[in-house]
């Protein structure tokens, strides 16, 4: 059994070292999501929509499918630290296929044309808002009144950027759909905490690979042409970087870590990346709204990035399945002959029990900490 004192748990080093790596990862995530919006628009010029949907999304999963036969070749054996989806898994790979892999990006790349693209950057900070919302209300995970602060205030931001007094209905039907997308994606991304605990790359590549198999149809379908060598080369690049390659691998990794809420919290500060992306890129500045609603969303984002949660709080007995490691103060099982030997980076993954026990210290909702809250 490897050493730990369960119901003794100090504000180590180790404590925040386990909340490191996930909260980096999603910062990385945030960094490359950023670039979607505008590097997509980009692309917009040399291919139709829905053939560069159908690249984006052909990019993420067959770049993800090439990183795992990457690793079988040189000698990694996924299965000892990650664990495989199962058949019961089957529904939120479909989901998350559908509405993040196909529905979002085809929406997005859609309403990309009526919209410049620093707006669009900064409208796609609302799937923080969405996903909170859909983690909270539906998968009941708990809130803090700051993070209700600050979601407000992206909305309110929001609001700001899809207002068009010469629109129908006084509104931006093209930021109305950006909004959408980032509804997709608040479904896929919670869809995706239930995955969070599989191996990334399978399921990344199976969602990738799938969603684009059905957008490819619909472009044979409607008759669309595809672009030129470079064109398709330069789309699954930004598929794997931007949209759910290594950005879903990332963003997993940080699901397992600190939960859906918090995870697409930290995603609020994509849309300023996007921005200076899309003034860089592009010579077209946004419409005066926009300067009103960027100290707004920049206020909402930081109360969301800043915030901290430490009470007592339970853990009752469970039996699961996923990669972990013994220093992280919740994984004290003994072992049996049959178990993968850990890795260089002491992890590897088995089934494994977790008795019931009872303390205090910095955690997020992730898949030990999915408690309620008085």
């Amino acid at each position: 059994m490897y050493p730990h004192k369960p119901t003794e748990i100090d504000h180590s080093a180790s404590t925040l070292a386990h909340y490191q790596v996930p909260v980096l990862c999603a910062l990385i995530t945030a960094v490359l999501i950023g670039g979607s919006a505008p590097f997509t628009k980009l692309l917009l010029g040399e291919a139709g929509p829905l053939a560069l949907a159908a690249l984006v999304s052909l990019g993420s999963g067959s770049g993800a499918l090439l990183f795992s036969i990457i690793g079988a070749a040189v000698g990694t054996r996924r299965s000892y630290v990650e664990a495989p989806p199962g058949k019961g898994d089957l529904p939120w790979l479909i989901g998350v296929m559908v509405l993040g892999g196909f529905l979002a990006p085809v929406t997005l790349i859609f309403s990309l044309p009526g919209t410049p693209a620093a707006t669009a950057a900064l409208l796609l900070n609302f799937e923080a808002v969405a996903t909170t919302l859909i983690a909270a209300t539906i998968f009941r995970e708990w809130v803090s009144r700051r993070v209700w602060i600050a979601l407000g205030f992206i909305t309110t931001a929001c609001i700001l950027l899809t207002w068009e007094p010469t629109g129908s209905l006084g509104l931006s039907l093209s930021a109305l759909g950006i909004l959408l997308t980032c509804v997709f994606w608040a479904i896929d991304n919670n869809l995706g905490q239930r995955l969070s605990a599989k191996d990334p790359l399978l399921v990344i590549s199976i969602k990738g690979i799938g969603a684009g198999v059905i957008t490819l149809i619909l472009v044979l379908v409607t008759g669309e042409q595809f672009p030129d060598p470079s064109t398709i080369a330069a789309a699954m690049i930004v598929g794997f970087l931007c949209y759910g390659g290594l950005t879903s691998i990332l963003f997993l990794l940080a699901l397992r870590g600190i939960g859906a809420a918090r995870a697409g919290s930290l995603l609020a500060i994509s849309p300023f990346f996007g921005v200076i992306f899309s003034l860089l890129l592009f010579a077209e500045l946004p419409a005066g709204a926009f300067y009103i609603a960027l100290p707004i969303m920049a206020l909402g984002a930081w109360l969301l990035v800043s915030e901290k949660h430490s009470h007592p709080h339970r853990h009752p007995a469970i039996v699961h399945e996923h990669r972990h490691r013994h220093d992280d103060l919740h994984h004290d099982h003994a072992h049996t002959a049959d178990d993968p030997p850990l890795t260089s980076t002491g992890e590897h993954s088995h089934m494994h029990a977790h008795d019931e026990i009872v303390h205090e210290h910095p955690h997020q909702p992730d898949i030990h900490h999915r408690h309620s809250h008085r």
